[in-house]
């Protein structure tokens, strides 16, 4: 059983950056999967970033085409925490953000079995 918290969300302007934290319980964090989807208003969840440990300090990690070269996800295995960087927010960015943990890298939700309850960010123009 895997318990996550998500935290770090909040109204930032466009263009501006924000670090999203989520701290997991349990002691097999890092051979979890670890990943970022968001929700916004009326949308389904949708795939930010994940990232798995390939060995060592090495990760491998993806993202959707969205948020790529705006967003980085970490993970600190030691502090069994995963992050998730986020600059030049745009106001399509607004969504409730969610951790998640699975054993598969993959970009479906199905793929997580562990969720975070959420941090919202709000994008203003």
């Amino acid at each position: 059983q895997v318990q996550l918290v998500d935290s770090g969300g909040g109204l930032v302007q466009a263009g501006g950056s924000l670090k999203l934290s989520c701290a997991a319980s349990g002691r097999t964090f890092s051979s979890y999967v670890m990943g970022w989807f968001r929700q916004a208003p009326g949308k389904e969840r949708e795939f930010v970033a994940a990232i798995r440990s390939v060995g060592g300090n090495t990760y491998y990690a993806d993202y959707a085409d969205s948020v790529k070269g705006r967003f980085t996800i970490s993970r600190d295995n030691a502090k069994n925490t995963v992050y998730l960087q986020m600059n030049s927010l745009k106001p399509e960015d607004t969504a409730v953000y969610y951790c998640a943990a699975g054993l598969r890298m993959h970009s479906s939700r199905s793929s997580y079995d562990y969720w975070g309850q959420g941090t919202r960010v709000t994008v203003s123009s």
